[in-house]
């Protein structure tokens, strides 16, 4: 027996040798989130493949090539006072989780609750499915061109994407973070290659449609609201690294300087990537391009223009990966609150990673890839992103007053940065209902269901005990297949 034990032992010292990445010591997640893989998560889920397809919903309601570039300035500023709140809530809320845990720590279980329904049921598993079919069409454009690529082998592609997104995020913390940082450079490239040749002609006198770039009669100051809506949906993503606190290195110096740092490149990204495209196309030819960065291409690389399409793909696959680690740290975090079953919250023995919580989304993005109408049911449920997102940003200014001995190792200066950028997201939800009653009010309909779910599945608890002996063999079940045990803390 004791031979046995000691070949046991030796065989699990060699499994951890031959893989240097497997950690040791407390069964937990990992501080493995340095300042670079934390900008590397705020910018691979921010830049996403609409900068390279389609930015001209802004051009679109703006009016003129002048008057879109300030909307793409001002709402680079916004997010930006979005996202320096949000530093300010993550050095001050030490947990993992983003707009949940906010709202929860704010206004109590049950407001963070109807978020966390709303998430479960509805917005990731479709927002990870459109980013994912957005990665199978690109990924097979160069093998199709120019004939339209078949629908099958982009549900196809896409499966295959989703599914490799979390074989990685299940496998290893490490490795998820080491590949964003690697197709965080790759979508950066693509943009320098958009930018360099872009910002030449300009230099060297190309600026023909920049001329009446501000013409007064253009400017549609009725579609200037709609404009703004786009802008910040571009930016969207400045957040995901809040979902990760628990596993940020020095979160109180890391996550305020990510954030700041991300929100800069990617503004600049953002503007220069508009001046390029503007220098080599016109307003018109912009708005009539389906894809605005492979007509850039074939004005100006000739056959290179073939490589555009990979590029877009990487820069998916790098949103899908960033994304889903965040994802998963939401419900994580709510299992842990007593918000969905316990096994969420469990961590795989030997990888530590949250294996339960990073798989729950996959049966239901698959689902919807193959079964549901996905982008109208984003449009459903986009303006519930900002409606919580601007509650948790007025938790921000209720807790500076109904805690106001809360340590904030990093405090935005002025109550009016994060009050501003509140009203800014109510206004959009506003409009939301203005511009599209119909569906908005479908989105918010689903969202209310979660009143009566959070009182059948959370306060009511006096289950029959034939259900209860149920749900803890299923429990117990799912932690032997996964090999997941609680967290030690």
């Amino acid at each position: 027996d004791r031979t046995s034990g000691g070949q046991t032992e030796e065989g699990e010292r060699e499994k951890c040798d031959a893989d240097p990445d497997a950690p040791h010591g407390k069964v937990e997640l990992k501080k493995k989130v340095t300042l670079l893989r934390g900008i590397s998560i705020i910018i691979g889920t921010i830049i996403g493949a609409g900068i390279f397809i389609s930015p001209k919903g802004i051009l679109k309601n703006s009016g003129s090539v002048g008057m879109s570039l300030v909307v793409w300035i001002a709402c680079g500023v916004l997010s930006l006072f979005g996202a320096l709140s949000y530093a300010e809530l993550g050095t001050s809320i030490k947990k993992s989780g983003g707009h949940y845990t906010y709202i929860l720590e704010a206004f109590g279980p049950q407001m963070a609750f109807i978020r966390l329904w709303a998430d479960v049921i509805a917005i990731r598993p479709a927002g990870l499915a459109v980013i994912s079919l957005a990665f199978g069409q690109y990924i097979l454009e160069p093998i199709f061109m120019p004939c339209g690529v078949p629908e099958i082998a982009i549900k196809l592609a896409t499966s295959i994407g989703i599914t490799s997104v979390m074989y990685l995020n299940s496998m290893s913390t490490s490795w998820t973070n080491r590949i964003q940082i690697l197709l965080t450079f790759c979508k950066l490239l693509a943009i320098v290659i958009i930018i360099v040749p872009g910002l030449y002609m300009l230099f060297k006198g190309e600026t023909k449609n920049f001329e009446n770039a501000f013409e007064v009669s253009n400017i549609k100051l009725t579609g200037l609201p709609l404009a703004f809506y786009s802008g910040m949906y571009a930016y969207a993503g400045w957040f995901y690294l809040n979902f990760v606190t628990e596993e940020v290195e020095n979160p109180e110096k890391t996550v305020p300087l990510a954030i700041c740092i991300s929100m800069a490149i990617v503004t600049s990204c953002y503007v220069l990537t508009n001046v390029a495209y503007y220098t080599v196309m016109s307003a018109e030819e912009l708005l009539a391009s389906q894809s605005v960065a492979v007509t850039f291409a074939e004005k100006t690389m000739g056959n290179f223009s073939v490589a555009v399409p990979v590029f877009v793909a990487l820069s998916c696959f790098g949103t899908m990966n960033g994304c889903l680690f965040a994802f998963s740290r939401i419900f994580y975090v709510a299992s842990r609150e007593g918000h969905l079953p316990e096994v969420l919250s469990m961590i795989h023995v030997r990888r530590h990673t949250p294996l339960a919580a990073v798989i729950i989304l996959y049966p239901m993005t698959v689902l919807q890839l193959f079964v549901g109408d996905i982008y109208s049911l984003l449009n459903f449920m986009s303006f519930l992103r900002w409606l919580f997102i601007g509650v948790a940003v007025l938790g921000l200014i209720y807790m500076r007053y109904t805690r106001p001995d809360m340590p904030r190792p990093f405090k935005v200066s002025s109550s009016f940065i994060p009050a501003i950028f509140s009203f800014t997201c109510f206004f959009m939800v506003f409009l939301s209902l203005y511009s599209d009653p119909v569906n908005t009010g479908i989105g918010f309909a689903i969202s209310l269901t979660g009143i009566p779910a959070y009182y059948i599945f959370i306060v009511f608890d006096r289950r029959p005990k034939w259900l209860q002996k149920g749900l803890d063999s299923f429990n117990r079940s799912v932690q032997i297949i996964l090999e997941v045990i609680p967290a030690e803390h």
